[in-house]
């Protein structure tokens, strides 16, 4: 591997690092943010403080929104599914299910962008067998984790607000989750196109953002409209959500998508276990077993294969290039004057001559 190359890897896994803490500590501020505010508040808040900083940055930079009818159409959808939808599906599934959960539920993105990605055929040929094995070994970690197998207790579906208790609220909550992690493969897609547009992804990530807020702002009407009353640790919360959380995060996205492709920046949600159930543990006192510490080094083994870089062929010790010999059946091909032979003189009568004499 050259410098250059090596150089590439690093700032590429870097970047993967930042990335996956910054997202993965998003289920924690959405759960003390879901103390004092409506899941409607709560999207709505994240998008307009994340739309209002990258605004702020991108044309502080002297950059420009983009322009074009056909590009802001593809901003929308991508606004949408990447933003709007799964935002609010996050916030309505916390209000049943702990943080760390939530954060191993939406492990299951990467999944769901391969298969999105397989059947539009963007990833078809960087469908390595190294790559598929190590989403479905990510995938036998988040489902360790998780354990459906195993009856959802009260520990587990408090979450936030008191939305519901017991297995069936918690059941809810992390179908919701899961639809949301649905919701960002599709938008990694769209993503995905718009970063192959020579568009810089500040100004992408900073119009998507300004998007996703104009279309939750007319959820607020369903139950958002209520007085607001945040203590400073909830005020902090929504701050860091909305700015670092979703604003910086989200530029972080772009970028990696722009450099890597929509799959293998999914895989970063492979990650989010780690960091969610973590400071789940450590900031919020949830529950952590010996079940959830197997399943996120199962998660982490996932990772490493599919940021596995693919081998060149080995070359065979074995093969010796045969030595040059002359082929019998083409005794011109090979002859020392066969490119320079004399051209056939041509008689008065020929179709040439007279073609000059008309």
């Amino acid at each position: 591997m050259t410098v250059d190359g090596l150089v590439d890897r690093t700032r590429t896994a870097v970047r993967i690092a930042v990335l996956a803490l910054l997202w993965g500590s998003t289920f924690l501020w959405i759960e003390v943010a879901l103390e004092a505010l409506a899941p409607v508040q709560v999207t709505f808040a994240r998008c307009l403080l994340g739309a209002a900083t990258l605004l702020a940055v991108c044309l502080g930079s002297g950059r420009r929104l983009p322009r074009g009818r056909t590009v802001w159409g593809g901003i929308v959808v991508a606004a949408f599914f990447c933003n709007a939808l799964p935002f609010a599906l996050f916030s309505f599934g916390q209000q049943s299910i702990d943080s760390g959960i939530a954060g191993v539920l939406n492990a299951t993105t990467p999944l769901w962008s391969l298969l999105i990605g397989v059947a539009a055929g963007a990833e078809r040929r960087r469908l390595r067998p190294s790559r598929v094995s190590g989403l479905l070994l990510g995938f036998a970690g988040v489902v360790l984790i998780s354990a459906p197998w195993q009856a959802t207790g009260a520990g587990e579906a408090g979450g936030s607000g008191g939305a519901g208790t017991g297995a069936g609220a918690a059941g809810w909550g992390a179908l919701a989750v899961v639809g949301a992690a649905a919701s960002y493969a599709v938008g990694f897609l769209v993503m995905g196109r718009l970063a192959g547009r020579g568009i810089p992804t500040l100004s992408l990530s900073s119009a998507q953002l300004l998007a996703a807020t104009v279309l939750t702002a007319p959820t607020l009407a369903a139950g958002g409209l209520t007085p607001v009353d945040l203590s400073p640790r909830q005020l902090v919360a929504v701050v860091v959500l909305g700015v670092v959380a979703t604003g910086v995060t989200f530029h972080l996205t772009y970028r990696n998508i722009a450099a890597e492709g929509a799959t293998s920046t999914a895989t970063v949600g492979y990650l989010l276990p780690v960091v969610s159930v973590a400071l789940g543990v450590v900031v919020l006192h949830e529950d952590f077993s010996l079940r959830t510490g197997l399943g996120m080094a199962v998660v982490l083994a996932g990772v490493g294969l599919t940021r596995r870089a693919p081998r060149p062929p080995a070359p065979d010790a074995d093969h010796r290039p045969d030595p040059p010999h002359p082929r019998a059946h083409h005794p011109r091909a090979h002859h020392p004057r066969a490119h320079h032979s004399r051209p056939t003189p041509t008689t008065p009568n020929t179709a040439p001559a007279r073609t000059e004499d008309r």
